[in-house]
């Protein structure tokens, strides 16, 4: 019985939204009547279709469509406003949103995992202690306007970060963001191209003054001196030549670096290439009375990496062994191949070792466990520098093994 009062309230409200069309359909048909224009059948059957079309349409709406979507409480739409976007946790800066007061409303992920989880309701300034980084946040909060500083922690690193405090429209009130970003790298990296342009410097300005004093003595006093001329001509060579080796390591560096994205595609053979590199050497192993011993298997080793680049690696390791522990009288080098496609090469030398706290800075350019020492031996503090730019392209890792009064090892492994 539901139903078929459905149907006839359907029914009855389709008719009431269609009365206007069946009342022109009618006087139309009225008129076709009087006029006698139109057949009688025509005119009943054209009726009948227009009643039935009207009645067959939907039926109009009760209500405005604004009317019958209940309204939201306010609340809950500013409940949806005050809750932060959770995409801020998939960001990698630490982000804090403020209240007007100052008050913490939201951390992002990254925030809790730096600088651990924060009581929300809590201020601020109860984790921030810093002056500067409060006084952005009160100048933010009082004048509505953006402020950054950068701030720096000791404790328990020293990280450096960029800090940056700016309002955040929000319709639901006032709210305020305040991000930090880690910039500890990029400082890192400034301060060591610095150190780099002052040590380059320092190690060019040296062999400079001496060229140029021993030129303009040439030039005054000593011009007619056959005797000084004979002394000076020979250290200017040196210092030139110096200067030679720095430029030319300068410029190594330079092209190694440009070239640290690109993988060397050749096969080497590390048993010729251990081979050659000796021979080269063995005029400075002579001069120092040192001997150099290969222990190698019979077998090729293979690697994938550009030789001449491998070559200036084993270069440096082996002269500097030759140089630094010529007190052991030998040095030697071994090579082993290590299962699937590895290798491992390494050289020892029987010297006077390295102190420990040196270790770990021996790659630095420029650094130098006694600087009187590598100037005599005529080094120009860039040799493991250049090697190790050299293993990075590679993929490949030095390690360093030394005890004082019982020599060094290097090891390389491909």
């Amino acid at each position: 019985m539901n139903r078929v009062d459905g149907i006839l309230s359907s029914f009855a409200a389709r008719a009431k939204s269609a009365q206007f069309v069946l009342l022109a359909a009618t006087a139309v048909a009225i008129a076709a009547l009087v006029s006698a224009a139109v057949p009688v059948p025509a005119i009943a059957a054209g009726w009948c279709l227009i009643v039935i079309a009207a009645l067959a349409g939907n039926p109009p709406r009760a209500e405005s469509a604004e009317q019958d979507i209940p309204a939201r409480p306010e609340a809950t739409i500013a409940g949806e406003l005050d809750d932060p976007p959770r995409f801020l946790d998939e960001i990698d800066l630490a982000i804090y949103l403020l209240a007007a007061d100052g008050t913490v409303i939201f951390q992002n992920r990254s925030a809790a995992d730096t600088f651990g989880k924060f009581p929300l309701g809590a201020h601020i300034s109860a984790r921030m202690r810093a002056p500067g980084v409060l006084d952005i946040i009160r100048d933010t909060l009082a004048n509505d306007r953006v402020n950054q500083i950068e701030y720096s922690e000791r404790l328990p690193s020293e990280r450096v970060y960029l800090v940056r405090s700016a309002p955040v429209a929000d319709t639901a009130g006032p709210v305020f963001m305040l991000v930090l970003r880690d910039v500890s790298e990029a400082r890192r990296i400034d301060r060591m191209r610095s150190d780099f342009v002052a040590n380059a410097s320092h190690e060019l300005r040296t062999p400079l003054a001496s060229l140029r004093g021993y030129i303009e003595t040439l030039q005054g006093p000593a011009k007619h001196d056959a005797k000084a001329q004979e002394r000076f001509l020979p250290i200017m060579l040196d210092q030139a030549t110096r200067m030679s080796r720095l430029v030319d390591d300068l410029m190594s560096l330079s092209r190694l670096e440009a070239r640290a994205h690109l993988p060397p595609d050749q096969k080497v053979a590390l048993n010729d290439l251990l081979g050659h590199v000796r021979d080269s050497l063995l005029p400075l192993a002579e001069e120092l009375e040192v001997s150099i011993h290969l222990f190698m298997p019979e077998d090729k080793v293979m690697v994938n990496g550009d030789k001449d680049e491998l070559v200036e690696v084993f270069e440096n390791l082996i002269e500097n062994a030759c140089k630094y522990g010529s007190e052991g009288g030998k040095v030697e080098v071994y090579l082993k191949a290590l299962p699937p496609s590895g290798a491992e090469v390494s050289v020892v030398d029987h010297g006077p070792g390295i102190p420990a706290e040196h270790v770990p800075r021996l790659t630095e350019r420029f650094y130098r466990v006694s600087v009187a020492d590598s100037r005599s031996k005529k080094g120009t503090g860039l040799g493991l520098a250049i090697v190790k730019h050299i293993l990075t392209r590679h993929k490949a890792r030095l390690a360093v093994k030394s005890e004082v009064g019982q020599g060094t090892t290097f090891t390389v492994r491909f």
